[in-house]
């Protein structure tokens, strides 16, 4: 089992490594020109949405077709892929993971079948016209069943999270929050419930605690700390790089493959995420707005007046919890080197995380 799930987690972030130029490509627009922006922009954010909703699954759903089945199964994937994006209103990169190998595999099975049985001359067009017709029935069930499936999923998470609020469970929402961010949905919670219950919390107080929740950069930071001290490898190789674009950029989604990769990783984010919101409540901290994107530059920016010190030190406390339980996890259970090299290998190495 725990190999089974190491070989999940390590595909899932195969999908997601070769695409990271496209990642901080898209976290450089948002952190630079959207409205809280270093230098806003309107007509550079028009680029932020676009690229989220359709360019980075696309390129995810295209990377898990190749893994499976060559370019031809790219291409399959980012068919499939739009069946999940269009009519969405959530990004989704979880669709993206499930319908980019699931085209690269039924192409590949078609290809099989068909081997050896195509008369001479026609292959160009059978197999134009395979890929095509598939394209479209997996376009067709992405819009129908995968799309609201996932959808449903993120709605669940959103909801757990909301009433866990309610309830004044916050720290326990780093239960929640942590392997929701990791499948990708870190924008649904933190946009869709998290923003919308902060807004109306610091219309009362001036400050919310909910816009510290999910945006926190510590624990992501304190993760990939962990694994550039106590890693081997690939992994603690571009951990440097990736803390400079996660803490100072602000760019989350850098750090989840380093979770995907070694899945148990999980519990070193969810102990800093849980550390750093039992300070938040101690304290009564919060920001006066949602930090965007998450970098302590933007956390700097939205700290009102005499919350320095709780926030701050909050996000230290976040860090180094993620660091000394990721720390341990790797000393007793460190990554299997050989898997990831091999993975790397077989993804032509690893673009932006190197």
């Amino acid at each position: 089992m725990k190999e089974k799930i190491q070989r999940v987690g390590g595909f899932m972030a195969g999908m997601i490594i070769p695409n990271m130029g496209a990642f901080i490509a898209w976290g450089l627009i948002t952190a630079f020109f959207i409205t809280t922006g270093w230098t806003p922009n309107e007509k550079f954010a028009a680029n932020v949405s676009p690229i989220l909703s359709y360019l980075l699954p696309i390129l995810i759903g295209y990377t898990g077709g190749k893994m499976v089945h060559g370019t031809r199964g790219g291409v399959v994937g980012a068919i499939a892929t739009m069946g999940v994006v269009v009519g969405s209103d959530v990004p989704m990169f979880l669709g993206a993971m499930l319908m980019g190998p699931l085209g690269g595999w039924l192409i590949k099975v078609i290809d099989d079948v068909l081997e050896d049985k195509i008369p001479v001359g026609f292959e160009m067009l059978i197999n134009n016209f395979s890929a095509g017709i598939l394209g479209m029935l997996l376009v067709l069930l992405g819009n129908v069943l995968i799309g609201p499936v996932v959808v449903s999923v993120s709605n669940a998470a959103g909801s757990v999270v909301d009433a866990m609020a309610k309830a004044k469970l916050l720290p326990l929402m780093a239960l929640i929050i942590e392997p929701a961010k990791v499948l990708f949905m870190n924008n649904a919670l933190n946009h869709g419930v998290l923003a919308p219950l902060g807004v109306a919390a610091a219309e009362k107080t001036g400050r919310a605690i909910h816009f510290l929740l999910e945006t926190n950069p510590g624990p992501g930071l304190g993760l990939l700390l962990a694994y550039y001290v106590a890693g081997k490898g690939l992994l603690k190789e571009s951990a440097p790089g990736a803390m400079i674009i996660h803490f100072l950029g602000g760019i989350h989604e850098i750090y989840f493959p380093f979770i995907l990769a070694h899945p148990i990783m999980i519990l070193s984010t969810i102990a800093g995420g849980f550390a750093a919101d039992l300070w938040f409540t101690i304290t009564n901290a919060g920001l006066v707005a949602t930090p965007s994107p998450g970098s302590i530059f933007a956390y700097l920016a939205v700290i009102p007046k005499g919350q320095h010190f709780a926030v701050l030190t909050g996000v230290l406390i976040g860090t180094v919890a993620a660091f000394l339980v990721g720390a341990f996890i790797l000393r007793v259970n460190p990554v299997p080197e050989k898997e990831m090299t091999e993975e790397a290998d077989d993804m032509g190495g690893v673009p932006g995380l190197s």
